[in-house]
């Protein structure tokens, strides 16, 4: 049904960054959401269940087990309730993604008091300066119109000794592996996810995204630039996925002070205050 000319070009587009990036994701998104879940784990062969959680291990959220997290890019809340369900999480997590029909569709999976969805852009989180203990965003980072822009904005809501995790797709280094990456990437993924999807292009933009996402030490490199420190990373699963993993050091107001950088979103309403809920 969507599988025309004209989506292919705006889903390529969308992948490589263009103009009209935000509004391709969001519709598309808004439109896969109901079969997501299935297709998701489907496709992975459920190894992503096992790849959130090693994300979890890296958010180190032990640390402060009572404390506020954010799950960007929520998507269907999986990151969120899983760590909800985490033995000692006593904490409070928000679960940010712009597309309102994917929330709803995790709608369920943890108890509101504990996992809140809120309908909010990456770029312009509505919370304060240094508020959460801690930041996760699994297979969503890549999705976003500027990725320097959401690096900058996860760091100014981070508390100080807070960590922001990043897990991703990436292209492998072998050969071998590679070659049957991209066959199950660009061949296999596609067909199946357009069938059970109805939304062909929108499973054809996934590989795309990936190819035109920065690699590893680039990664690296853009957090490393956005104010984050000790960044390290580690390959999962033979390379097609990674962890990245940063540290606020300073506070938001002392960073901009020592070295500059963008502006405080201090007029953003807190969570608690105005904000569209999911």
């Amino acid at each position: 049904m969507y599988d025309t000319d004209v989506e292919s070009t705006r889903a390529t587009l969308a992948a490589e960054g263009g103009a009209e990036k935000r509004a391709y994701v969001r519709t598309v998104f808004e439109q896969i959401a109901p079969r997501y879940d299935l297709l998701n784990h489907l496709l992975s062969l459920n190894i992503d269940v096992l790849w959130r959680r090693r994300a979890l291990r890296a958010l180190e959220w032990t640390r402060i087990p009572d404390g506020r997290y954010l799950d960007l890019c929520a998507g269907t809340l999986d990151v969120g309730a899983e760590l909800t369900r985490q033995a000692g999480f006593r904490g409070f997590i928000i679960g940010a993604d712009f597309a309102v029909p994917m929330l709803r569709a995790g709608t369920g999976k943890a108890p509101r008091d504990r996992l809140a969805p809120v309908g909010a852009d990456a770029q312009q989180l509505p919370l304060g300066a240094d508020s959460v203990d801690g930041a996760v965003v699994a297979f969503g980072i890549r999705n976003v119109a500027s990725l320097d822009i959401a690096l900058h904005e996860v760091y100014r809501v981070l508390a100080p000794g807070a960590k922001f995790v990043i897990l991703e797709f990436t292209t492998p280094r072998s050969a071998i592996v590679r070659t049957l990456y991209h066959f199950y990437f660009h061949q296999v993924l596609p067909f199946v996810g357009g069938v059970i999807s109805g939304h062909r292009t929108a499973y054809k933009y996934l590989p795309r995204s990936v190819a035109h996402f920065p690699a590893k030490p680039e990664l690296a490199r853009r957090m490393t630039a956005a104010g984050f420190s000790d960044v390290r990373w580690e390959s999962l699963s033979l390379g097609i996925a990674a962890i990245h993993v940063g540290v606020k050091r300073y506070g938001t107001a002392e960073k901009r002070a020592l070295f500059g950088g963008v502006a405080d979103s201090a007029d953003h309403a807190d969570l608690r205050g105005s904000v569209r809920s999911a």
